[in-house]
């Protein structure tokens, strides 16, 4: 009986990340549509050139997702990847829409190639705080094609995804975590506090460990991606005539 709930509990959390998935996924088609009828745009949203690069870039984000760096000043679980730079670039080259398709197919591609150790918690806390980082980022981005709105757009990201992930890990993904393998939340602060003693509740741990996670991960990306802007310039201006004009500063 406890296998057959166990097996129900994670299709439940499969699906339920699904249903986070397409929500995200049509918010996000819905606001960009919205704004390129707005600017009179005839700009495709998702074309083939777009599918291309996307597939290409998500190969290349879900072999940075599995180079993971630990934080001395976090538990385990708790580690640092670069995979959402290739996952910014698209989402500056080609709009928030492709860049929410290529964080999925990186998650994807991910558990194709190396399945999940989390019961999917750490898949969905990856798609779903590095979409609070790319999409305001990407949204920014999408009024002015320039350097100076790429960097406007990133520390909005990093602001974002610090507040929003750190509310969404101790709401939902923790003690998501905690159920799915079975241990109490006291467990998951324990294993905090073996590493910084001024860990000792689920607010402490936000406070210590997942906000400067957050921080870190979100100037890190940034960084990053705003080094790597002038030499993407020709991917860049290639978006349209704005793009051009706008040059790269």
């Amino acid at each position: 009986m406890k296998i057959i709930q166990t097996v129900l509990e994670n299709s439940l959390f499969v699906a339920q990340f699904m249903a986070i998935v397409f929500i995200i996924f049509a918010s996000s088609y819905a606001i960009e549509k919205k704004f390129n009828t707005i600017n009179s745009s005839r700009e495709r949203i998702l074309n083939t050139k777009k599918i291309v690069v996307i597939g290409l870039f998500s190969a290349i984000s879900s072999v940075l997702m599995m180079i993971e760096m630990p934080l001395p000043f976090a538990p385990p679980f708790y580690k640092i990847d670069l995979s959402e730079v290739p996952v910014l670039i698209v989402t500056f080259a080609y709009g928030p829409v492709a860049g929410v398709l290529t964080e999925f197919c990186k998650i994807v591609l991910k558990l194709i190639f190396r399945s999940t150790n989390t019961a999917f918690v750490g898949e969905l806390a990856n798609f779903v705080v590095g979409c609070s980082l790319i999409l305001p980022a990407g949204f920014i981005y999408l009024f002015n094609r320039n350097k100076h709105y790429a960097i406007i757009g990133c520390v909005a990201g990093t602001l974002f995804m610090t507040v929003f992930g750190s509310a969404f890990n101790a709401i939902y993904l923790l003690p998501k975590f905690a159920q799915l393998y079975g241990m109490s939340l006291d467990n998951i602060v324990a294993m905090g506090s073996s590493v910084n003693p001024a860990i000792n509740s689920i607010q402490t741990l936000v406070l210590f460990a997942t906000v400067p996670f957050n921080v870190i991960k979100g100037v890190f990306v940034s960084g990053i991606t705003v080094l790597l802007y002038k030499k993407l310039s020709i991917i860049l201006r290639s978006q349209g005539k704005a793009a051009v004009r706008a040059g790269v500063n």
